[in-house]
Formats: structure tokens, C-alpha cells, sequence
């Protein structure tokens, strides 16, 4: 990189940077990979990375390694969205994994992705590719295809024009089919994901609704595919746990007692 390259950048932009080179795969990195992915000079890194380890944001592993500090997560757990549905969502979460003891997720829409708040898991749940505080595509999950299905026309455009992952021989990335089964989510009030991730699980997922009627999250059971009870009885038990997250939200009761459903009643999510 060129220094003057470098020297244009704020310096908030480059401690976001750091930052932002963390992900999944890499939640431990040296100095060297730090500076590569946040594309800053050694020197910079060193003394970007020095003051977030003095203000708790990054830790030093005494292999001399870098990782994601406390006080960050501390700093995160605040934003309101995400904790307040959370809190909202968890008794009624919890009861739906205590009827199944399947994965239950709880998932918001952030741009054109979604991100999980929340997830309940037991030992012998199948495995699934997700984790609080993760982000994935909209087009292939449960919840992805709902909090889509309910999102301003804009995002659905940039989404269904965009580069659609192909998971498994059965994700659609097929924008026009991507179009009739996001028309069938709406009408329907629920969505289906079978073996659109993985192999061997399935997904059914409901909207939650907030006390203007918009779509503020969506509420998934994942199961094994192939031990799959008949989706009927999947989307009942899910959308009664949805439905009872939207009440405490303060849904309109109209809308909690529509036929199939709110989803033809409901506004549009606004979260960007």
C-alpha cells in the first residue's frame, strides 16, 4: 500500500478496520494479519492495536495473537435492538426449544443481510451454521427468507439481483422463483428452508411484529430433514412462539388474529 494511500484514511476509519478483520474463521490473528486485512502499515497497526488492548477493546493471547476484547462485547450488548428483542423473545424462545429441544434462532434483518440475536441449541439438535452476533444471506434460511419477504422493495431488488449462494443443490438462486416463494411467504405468514443450507436440516420461520405492524425479526425451529414432523405442525408450533413474542411487543391485535396470519396486514421492515 502506498503511504499516501494510508495517510488519506482516518484514523477512525482504520481502528474500524482492525476491527472489522475479525470474523468466524479468524477470531485470533497476529499483528501481520491485522495490518494485511485492514490494509494500514505494520507501524500503524502496532500503535492502532497497542490502544485498543489498553482500552479493552482487542486482548493479547500470550501466544501474542490478538482477539476480540470484553469491553467491546460489553459495548455491543447495549445496542437497543438487538437486547430489548432479545429479552422480549428469550421466555418465549425458551419454550418453544423446551416443546422441541430442536435449534431455536431468533434473526433481524441488518442491510442486506440478516444477523442472529439469539440461539438455543441441544446436544443432539442437528448442527447448524450459525451463531449469535453472526450474519448470513437472506435468500437460503428460514428466517432470511421472511425478514426478505417483508423488507423494503429496494432490498429485495439489490438482494435478488445480487450474487445468490448456492449452499447446497437445493438453495434457490433462481431470482424469479426467489420471487413466487417470497410472494408465498407473505401470503402465508411462514417460511420453509429445506436443505437450503445443509444437507440434512430444515428450517420453518414466522415474522415477529412490532406495535406498528412492521416486521422486526423472525423466529426459526431447525430440525433434521429427514426426522422432520410434518411441516403443518412445525409451522404451528413456530408461529405461536412468534406471535407471542409480536403480543409482547405490542402487536395490533387485528393483525394477531387474521386468518393464516398477519402477513398481508403488515407493513414493510424499515430496519436498514
Amino acid at each position: 500500500m502506498r503511504q499516501a494511500d494510508e495517510g488519506a484514511r482516518s484514523v477512525t476509519d482504520k481502528v474500524l478496520a482492525l476491527l472489522a478483520a475479525f470474523d468466524a474463521q479468524s477470531s485470533e490473528l497476529t499483528l501481520s494479519e491485522l495490518a494485511r486485512r485492514a490494509d494500514v502499515s505494520l507501524s500503524t497497526a502496532h500503535r492502532r492495536v497497542a490502544e485498543l488492548v489498553e482500552w479493552g477493546a482487542l486482548e493479547r493471547t500470550p501466544a501474542g495473537r490478538y482477539r476480540v476484547g470484553l469491553r467491546l462485547w460489553e459495548v455491543a450488548s447495549l445496542a437497543p435492538r438487538g437486547q430489548r428483542l432479545r429479552e422480549v423473545a428469550l421466555p418465549f424462545l425458551e419454550d418453544l426449544y423446551v416443546v422441541t429441544r430442536q435449534n431455536v434462532q431468533l434473526a433481524v434483518r441488518e442491510g442486506d443481510e440478516l444477523v442472529f440475536v439469539e440461539r438455543l441449541a441441544g446436544r443432539e439438535a442437528v448442527p447448524v451454521m450459525t451463531r449469535v452476533g453472526g450474519r448470513f444471506s437472506l435468500h437460503a434460511t428460514g428466517v432470511g427468507l421472511v425478514l426478505l419477504a417483508f423488507a423494503p422493495a429496494d432490498v429485495q431488488e439489490r438482494v435478488l439481483s445480487g450474487d445468490l449462494t448456492r449452499y447446497t443443490e437445493h438453495t434457490l438462486t433462481d431470482p424469479r422463483e426467489l420471487r413466487r416463494v417470497l410472494a408465498q411467504v407473505r401470503a402465508e405468514g411462514f417460511a420453509v428452508s429445506d436443505r437450503m443450507v445443509t444437507v440434512d436440516a430444515l428450517s420453518v420461520a414466522a415474522p415477529v411484529v412490532d406495535a406498528a405492524g412492521t416486521v422486526v425479526a423472525a423466529i426459526s425451529l431447525v430440525v433434521l430433514a429427514d426426522d422432520a414432523a410434518p411441516i403443518r405442525s412445525l409451522v404451528t408450533t413456530v408461529r405461536t412462539a412468534a406471535r407471542g413474542v409480536s403480543r409482547a411487543l405490542g402487536m395490533p391485535v387485528d393483525l394477531g388474529s387474521a386468518p393464516g396470519g398477519p402477513p398481508e396486514l403488515l407493513g414493510q421492515s424499515s430496519t436498514e
